[in-house]
């Protein structure tokens, strides 16, 4: 087994590449760790500048979320928009920040659900 092969995709991730109603991802095995590996590099890198803003400015984590998401989607975009949500959930995870208002935020490039 190569080693490329023994990573861990999350499921998380994983459901982004699965269509409804299908139980296979869209991209291969090889593609798919390589999204993957980009995202959680991207959320760990992202780990001190959002400490740092959220210090220096004095904003909230959610307008720090906001404002790297906001990054992340600036052409040329490097991810996706759905890869851009996962990353800031993974960086609100390892900042151990609350992510409940970002759950619930429509996810970019999708209208909001009327109530």
């Amino acid at each position: 087994m190569t080693e490329e092969f023994q990573i861990d995709i999350p499921g998380s991730f994983m459901a982004l590449y699965v269509p409804p109603g299908k139980i296979k991802p869209t991209l291969g095995q090889r593609d798919l760790a390589a999204r993957y590996e980009l995202c959680e590099d991207l959320a760990n890198l992202l780990t001190e500048k959002a400490a740092n803003m959220q210090f220096t400015l004095g904003i909230t984590e959610e307008l720090v979320l906001s404002q790297c998401e906001a990054g992340l989607l600036t052409e040329p975009a490097v991810v996706t928009p759905g890869e851009a949500r996962w990353v800031l959930c993974r960086l609100a995870e390892l900042l151990q920040w609350p992510m409940d208002q970002l759950l619930q935020a429509p996810a970019p490039g999708k209208p909001s659900q009327p109530d």
